[in-house]
């Protein structure tokens, strides 16, 4: 089932800065962290809250991403990651290199929340949303250090947005938010990238695979004028960017899918986690595009949530962001 979970408002923590989070993503991806360990942020807030008698359920998030500096080389064309070999050994020795990417973020958060600790008196929710964004603040998001924003003023101080009011009245609310957010761009899905380059290559090659038009759409493909233009003989024609006007456009790890059958607990030697079922599982992978804020006009364009389905064994990350299509808030 693909219902989107129910919310009434948005809090907004602008200006996080990360340092030395992950920058693999998946065996196959890397540059900036998973949305995966985005949602696993939330439901580590969500338990944090709860312990410090907040009572409010996080539902769905978003990541706008303002800046970022993966820790990569930049003397060669191909880069490699900048490794470290901390600490010492206990001999005094410098330690194996560990292979792991490394990347710093300046982001803004957003999620969806709702519950009994929302309050209709503004300065209760200020209050509120100040309390977890310090719970926020003592956190590692996707492996990395939160530094301490310098405060400037009201825009980078954290919020809730009541979607109250009808559907123009919210618009408007929402809308407004995401002009605050700028610049940045938010990550977002696009499936159906994916399945137009997959129809593309099944007019070339009928055994064609999803898993081709994922490696298609994760490169730049360049290809040779098919026609004359211009009167200009084709060997004089510039080469086309099968990319072109497709937007900033990246391969991206969705969730996990089932490699084995659900074990019961415990029944796996040396399983993290002793008291939930256990099963093997890979990465899934979709197409994603980084958007400006201000391009979207609902708020259910902008929210990813869980999506979990045990009989096929899928375990993964959902984006209702449509290019064409208007959403309501009902």
């Amino acid at each position: 089932m693909d219902d989107f979970p129910g919310f009434d408002h948005l809090l907004i923590v602008p200006r996080l800065r990360v340092q030395n989070a992950n920058a693999i993503s998946s065996p196959l991806t890397h540059g900036f962290p998973a949305i995966t360990a985005f949602l696993g942020l939330m439901w580590a807030l969500e338990r944090k809250a709860r312990e410090a008698d907040i009572d409010l359920q996080f539902n769905a998030v978003a990541v706008v991403a303002h800046d970022h500096q993966e820790q990569v080389t930049d003397s060669t064309f191909v880069k490699a990651f900048r490794l470290t070999r901390n600490p010492n050994n206990k001999d005094g020795k410098p330690a194996a290199i560990v292979e792991e990417g490394r990347i710093h973020l300046d982001i803004s958060l957003i999620f969806a929340v709702q519950g009994p600790a929302l309050s209709a008196d503004p300065d209760h929710n200020a209050g509120l949303a100040r309390q977890v964004h310090d719970l926020l603040l003592q956190m590692r998001i996707a492996g990395g250090s939160v530094i301490t924003p310098i405060a400037n003023g009201a825009r980078h101080m954290p919020y809730l947005l009541a979607l109250t009011g009808n559907d123009e009245d919210r618009q408007a609310l929402f809308a407004s938010s995401m002009w605050r957010l700028l610049p940045g761009f938010v990550l977002v899905e696009r499936t159906d990238l994916l399945q137009q380059r997959h129809t593309e290559l099944l007019a070339l090659d009928p055994e064609a695979s999803r898993l081709d038009a994922w490696l298609s759409l994760s490169r730049i493909n360049w290809r040779a004028p098919q026609s004359d233009e211009d009167d200009k003989p084709i060997e004089k024609q510039p080469w086309l960017n099968d990319r072109q006007d497709l937007g900033w456009i990246a391969p991206i790890p969705i969730g996990y899918g089932a490699l084995s059958e659900l074990q019961a607990p415990g029944s796996v030697t040396n399983a993290r986690d002793g008291s939930t079922p256990f099963r093997l599982v890979e990465s899934l992978y979709s197409i994603g595009q980084w958007i400006s804020p201000h391009r979207l006009r609902a708020v259910e364009d902008l929210l990813w949530y869980a999506e979990s389905d045990t009989e096929r064994g899928l375990y993964r990350c959902r984006n209702r962001y449509q290019p064409e299509t208007d959403y309501s808030f009902d």
